[in-house]
């Protein structure tokens, strides 16, 4: 039976904590955050490698739920969830209940070459985890090891459908030798388009496909690939429906006009690939006829529509898939995941499998211990109707920032969000830059996207207590300001 603790709160409202049991009521701030500790740990890691990037050293052992316990003891309401990666919370009891068990064992202690020796059981593992969640009409399954290289392969797999298209046959002599030295026609100019602000992974094609901040790709050689503009909508939304349309209207017609360019010079566009929310960029969205039209786009020119999902997928927004919301009249070709979902890869249609060995490939391409984490995340999901409260949770975040974005005008605007998925925007950078900062300090994680938004990525077993600690602490850094 779940231990349940109550909290009493600014907002008046009594919580229950109920998804883990032994959560921490509140958070306990002991020190600056980052703290002493964590500070002189970085400055050690400093010395073998480039460690700009930390924020903070945490101490996992004693972390559980929606709380992250760092290396000074500090016991942090966790919002960014590891860039918006964990689940179910730190040290989930069926996690840890699936990892104690003897069947699992060879699993964790094993890493097979899945691409060369999978296991006996890897298709039931497969049936119970991943493909128990696929998108409505992809039968197609490639599993990988990170949302940057399942980008990468899944473009991959574009790539080649859309070759076997034009060639018709098997490949030439001279197309095979061609290819060893990087020459056409072995190596045909062929692109996948992108957006401005988008973020796929920090690999060469995927990042050639990232336009979120200029440090991801500076003094690296890209590829010379399109990028159409993301709409740039105004809030709030119902006001602005005639400019917000005419905007999205903007961007396809660009994303015509470039493929049509492109073509004239000699480089074809083989897909689209797309965020349902762009993450990194700043929290962007669209409507559901945008992402229509741009399938229209891509079925007329037989390319594929490709949907990264890596951090809307997992149930985030209130749907298992993100894309779901738009009510497609046929599935998205490719849809790419990890984060979340503890395992990477991508779904595709059956259409898209290349007919020979090696084309899609890498040594590990995933890894079983992973299903293990997935099979238990699913469980608690389907158990605690998950799906569900990311929406329920979702409503009661956006209403309390909505709240106070009313009341604290011109410190805060642009408040939005579908599901967990939550952002508004700050006066400036430096703005965002502190408010994150004076929230660590009241004991919430949370973190910049785009160039002054501060995004929320909590966990499927946020509850409404949590939901009111935040806005309590929102609102005393908002008076205090």
């Amino acid at each position: 039976m779940l231990q349940v603790r109550r909290l009493s709160l600014a907002h008046g409202w009594k919580g229950l904590a109920t998804f883990v049991q032994g959560q921490p009521d509140k958070p306990v701030v002991k020190t600056e955050v980052p703290g002493p500790r964590s500070l002189q740990l970085k400055s050690n890691l400093q010395s073998l490698q480039s460690a700009g990037s930390v924020s903070l050293f945490a101490n996992y052992e004693k972390s559980i739920g929606n709380y992250l316990v760092d290396a000074d003891g500090n016991i942090l309401l966790d919002l960014l969830t590891q860039i918006a990666s964990v689940a179910i919370g730190y040290n989930h009891p069926r996690i840890i209940e699936a990892m104690k068990d003897p069947k699992n064992m060879t699993r964790l202690v094993n890493r097979p070459a899945l691409g060369l020796v999978p296991p006996a059981d890897w298709m039931e593992q497969l049936n119970e985890g991943l493909l128990s969640v696929a998108p409505s009409g992809l039968t197609g399954l490639q599993t990988m090891m990170c949302g940057a290289c399942a980008n990468e392969h899944a473009y991959k797999a574009a790539f080649i459908n859309y070759q076997a298209k034009r060639r018709g046959g098997a490949p030439s002599a001279e197309e095979l030798e061609s290819a060893l030295w990087n020459k056409e026609p072995g190596c045909p100019d062929l692109a996948i388009m992108s957006f401005v602000n988008g973020f796929h992974g920090r690999t060469t094609a995927a990042l050639t496909c990232t336009h979120a901040k200029p440090i991801h790709k500076l003094d690296l050689p890209m590829l010379k690939w399109p990028h159409a503009p993301f709409p740039q909508l105004k809030y709030p939304l119902e006001e602005n429906i005639v400019e917000n349309e005419a905007e999205e209207m903007r961007c396809l017609d660009e994303v015509e006009r470039l493929i049509e360019e492109r073509e004239d010079a000699g480089q074809l566009v083989a897909g689209i690939n797309v965020e349902p929310i762009q993450g990194e960029g700043g929290d962007n969205y669209a409507s559901a006829n945008f992402f229509k039209q741009l399938q229209y786009i891509c079925d007329k020119r037989g390319i594929a529509f490709i949907v990264d999902e890596v951090q809307t997928g997992c149930g985030v927004t209130g749907k298992m898939w993100a894309h779901e919301h738009w009510n497609l009249d046929e599935p998205p070709d490719i849809v790419i995941f990890a984060k979340k979902m503890a395992a990477a890869g991508f779904y595709y249609k059956h259409t898209l499998i290349p007919n020979q060995g090696y084309r899609i490939f890498n040594t590990w391409m995933g890894d079983p211990h992973k299903m293990v984490v997935l099979e238990a995340v699913l469980d608690v999901y389907k158990r605690d109707n998950l799906v569900d409260n990311m929406a329920a949770q979702g409503e009661h975040i956006l209403c309390g920032i909505k709240k106070l974005q009313a009341k604290y005008s011109g410190q805060m605007e642009n408040a939005r969000g579908q599901g967990i998925m939550i952002a508004f925007d700050c006066a400036d950078p430096a703005a965002r830059d502190d408010m994150i900062s004076r929230l660590a300090n009241k004991g919430i994680v949370t973190a910049g996207c785009g160039t002054r938004s501060l995004r929320l990525r909590p966990a499927a077993i946020l509850e409404k207590c949590h939901v009111d600690i935040f806005l309590d602490a929102l609102e005393q850094v908002l008076r205090e300001t």
